[in-house]
């Protein structure tokens, strides 16, 4: 009996901590709990998901994707390419909101991908709209120009007034920004103009970040 009762004191107290745990807040840092961002013309929170038994969605949850073509990427894409993380996406989304158009966050994926979920303050070009081979020239110069700020003079492009862009896709075993980034650095856009955020959706989802649909 004496067995039973300190069965189920140690049952209660076990509840009583998985409750306690799953109440307490998660923030982003130690410091920063949300970051508000524009999103298609309305206003997003991004925080993170405040379950603490919450999960990793499904579609990230496969360990074992073929390759190829899903296969793992390099930490250094080109030289010149910074691999930035989820602390430095949300700082490139605080200057955008706070009205710098020199940034410009872009969702590499094919739109099947992006209609399960984005990152809020994205916008989608998706890597057969570069790509030279699965593109025509007069769509990939309207990207450059009108969504990139390159300028065209006498034929050869001209990107010092271009703008710098932060390319994700689905994380690490995935090739649609990396091609992205590829098809820019051939075209001529500057090394230093780009970034790249290597954990892409998985990473973001891993950590609880709020995602939006298109």
């Amino acid at each position: 009996m004496k067995r039973i009762h300190q069965g189920i004191a140690l049952l209660t107290l076990s509840l009583a901590i998985t409750a306690f745990a799953e109440d307490r807040p998660v923030g982003i840092t130690s410091t920063l709990m949300s970051v508000d961002v524009e999103h298609q013309g309305r206003e997003i929170r991004i925080e993170r998901n405040q379950d603490n038994a919450a999960t990793i969605h499904p579609d990230f949850a496969l360990t074992s994707r073929p390759c190829p073509p899903f296969c793992v990427q390099p930490m250094q894409l080109a030289p010149g390419v910074e691999t930035i993380g989820e602390l430095e996406v949300l700082a490139v989304l605080e200057q955008i909101t706070a009205g710098d158009d020199s940034l410009v966050l872009i969702d590499s994926r094919t739109p099947d991908w992006v209609a399960r979920g984005m990152i809020p303050g994205a916008i989608n070009v998706p890597w057969t709209a570069l790509n030279p081979s699965r593109s025509d020239p007069l769509t990939i110069a309207d990207l450059l120009e009108t969504q990139f700020g390159a300028m065209q003079t006498d034929g050869f492009w001209d990107f010092s007034q271009a703008k710098t862009l932060v390319l994700y896709c689905n994380g690490m075993w995935c090739g649609q920004s990396p091609t992205n980034i590829k098809t820019l650095l051939r075209l001529g856009y500057p090394a230093h103009k780009l970034k790249w955020y290597r954990g892409g959706m998985q990473a973001w989802q891993t950590v609880g970040l709020t995602t939006t649909t298109p």
